[in-house]
């Protein structure tokens, strides 16, 4: 009495077809199966180690035969 028989699954699968149409329930399988595949691949990207990236350096490199110097932004916006 707990459990539903396979005539009572049919049944409702029928009713299912009958309410939604077969187009729009492949449409449905379709979208959810790509759903799934496009979150199995961002995860398993996810869990794969990168190697870590340098910061970028503050101080570029100056031309050849120029002085180099440092700017201090914050020095540089209040005079």
């Amino acid at each position: 009495m707990g459990s539903f028989s396979i005539w009572h699954w049919l049944i409702v699968l029928l009713i299912i077809v009958l309410i939604f149409g077969t187009k729009k329930l492949k449409n449905i399988g379709s979208d959810l199966g790509g759903a799934v595949k496009g979150f199995k691949d961002g995860v398993r990207d996810g869990s794969t180690p990168e190697t870590p990236v340098p910061p970028a350096s503050q101080v570029t490199a100056a031309q050849p035969g120029a002085e180099k110097t440092t700017i201090d932004v914050e020095a540089k916006n209040r005079s």
